[in-house]
């Protein structure tokens, strides 16, 4: 008996990770609004107390970890990162899938070692406690956060490497766990969509 694509492993790893990547995502989010929050607040104290905020410069800094690299496997899984597709596009069934499978195990051999020199740099930091120069702020709790983006985007490559796999070996099934290529107008709809709410139709006037 054949298994639905929704209760295929794939497609249930895939909403399992998601939630992590979601998850991830929405600290990052949280971590530029409040550092919007706290910019404002380092101006107003400057410009009007003459009080600007404790260590603003090492927090901005430290920050800048988490929406830097959290997000970094939700992009993955929609297919969101910066890549070239000229000649990608023009192909089909079983030659896209390889071409794609291998564009993945490249990332994923690229990220093996960048999460193995991540580490040793938060080890390292957290070893000989390492700080900023101004406040002397602890760096290994920013320094953690890159592995951390970095394990869970190589369980994304692990995935679609599974996927791609096994749209190589079935052309014709419905693909799970892999970003698919939009056209133009498939984006611009897709943008239309979120700017309204998810609404298929923009309101048109009487």
């Amino acid at each position: 008996m054949s298994t639905e694509p929704s209760d295929h492993l794939l497609a249930r790893l895939d909403r399992g990770l998601a939630k992590l990547e979601d998850f991830f995502s929405l600290a990052a989010a949280i971590v530029i609004l409040l550092l919007m929050v706290f910019g404002t607040a380092n101006v107003i104290g400057r410009k009007f107390f003459s009080m600007p905020v404790w260590g603003y410069n090492d927090i901005v800094t430290l920050s800048m970890v988490a929406f830097s690299f959290l997000a970094v496997s939700a992009m993955q899984r929609v297919g969101g990162h910066i890549r070239m597709e000229l000649f990608v596009r023009r192909m089909k069934g079983r030659l896209l899938w390889t071409v794609e499978w291998l564009g993945v195990l490249i990332a994923l051999a690229i990220m093996v070692v960048m999460i193995i020199y991540s580490y040793n740099g938060f080890f390292r930091s957290f070893d000989l406690g390492d700080s900023t120069i101004d406040r002397e702020l602890s760096t290994w709790p920013s320094k953690i956060w890159v592995p951390i983006a970095f394990a869970v985007l190589i369980a994304r490559l692990l995935l679609q490497s599974a996927g791609y796999v096994r749209l190589i070996i079935h052309p014709n099934a419905e693909p799970l766990a892999v970003p698919l290529m939009h056209n133009v107008s498939e984006v611009a709809d897709k943008e239309i969509q979120d700017t309204f709410g998810g609404r298929n139709e923009v309101a048109k006037p009487d």
